[in-house]
């Protein structure tokens, strides 16, 4: 819970599951030995890249830089079966990578991207994956695109989400997750809509709790 904790940490997702989220998203990346860590941005502050590094010499560079970036493994230990874990692909070609992880994750997941070709191979690689695409602007066929990539969850920028859009969504037999909401009447709007979930910094915001 970012508003809490540093985002994409393990202080923060143990926040979000205390404050009641039946859902923990995270975005990943690929180190140069194949380990999946949990990290927004490809690079450290101060140009480390994580595709480039080891696992071993990230550790020791973000200790330096005093972060914390856990494994993907790490996060589904401590999620297990409390919430659906939704895992941003945000490295490039680390599809089987963050598969591999997934496939020991005993709770429930599914897996996300602004990439869609990325999502397209997964869909190609294991139909039985629950995929979604996470765009921010309006497209004229939210289903042909979700039918197109092999989709079923849409993650649109919560201003564009309207009924049209969950109408067609729920029509394809998909769900609608809006994301970066954190104003109440924000998500009171897109609860009447009718949307199956929003991505917020702060659980507590959800619910009116």
């Amino acid at each position: 819970m970012p508003r809490r904790e540093r985002e994409n940490t393990l202080p923060s997702f143990a926040a979000a599951l205390e404050a009641g989220a039946d859902g923990i998203e995270l975005d990943v990346h690929v180190t140069a030995d194949g380990v999946v860590v949990v990290h927004h941005d490809a690079q450290l502050r101060g140009g480390v890249s994580i595709a480039r590094t080891s696992w071993r010499e990230l550790r020791s560079a973000a200790e330096h830089a005093r972060i914390e970036i856990p494994t993907l493994a790490s996060v589904c230990d401590l999620v297990g079966e409390r919430a659906e874990l939704f895992v941003e692909i945000k490295g490039t070609g680390i599809e089987q990578q963050v598969v591999a992880v997934l496939r020991d994750h005993r709770g429930p997941n599914a897996i996300h991207s602004f990439d869609h070709a990325a999502i397209a191979r997964l869909a190609g690689f294991d139909g039985r994956l629950r995929l979604g695409l996470l765009f921010e602007e309006r497209v004229p066929d939210v289903a042909a695109m979700l039918a197109a990539s092999g989709a079923k969850d849409a993650w649109p920028e919560h201003r564009i989400a309207d009924g049209p859009l969950v109408e067609a969504v729920h029509g394809a037999g998909g769900r609608v997750i809006a994301w970066t909401v954190n104003d109440r009447r924000a998500i009171a709007r897109l609860s009447a809509l009718g949307v199956d979930g929003v991505c917020t910094d702060d659980v507590t915001l959800v619910g009116g709790s």
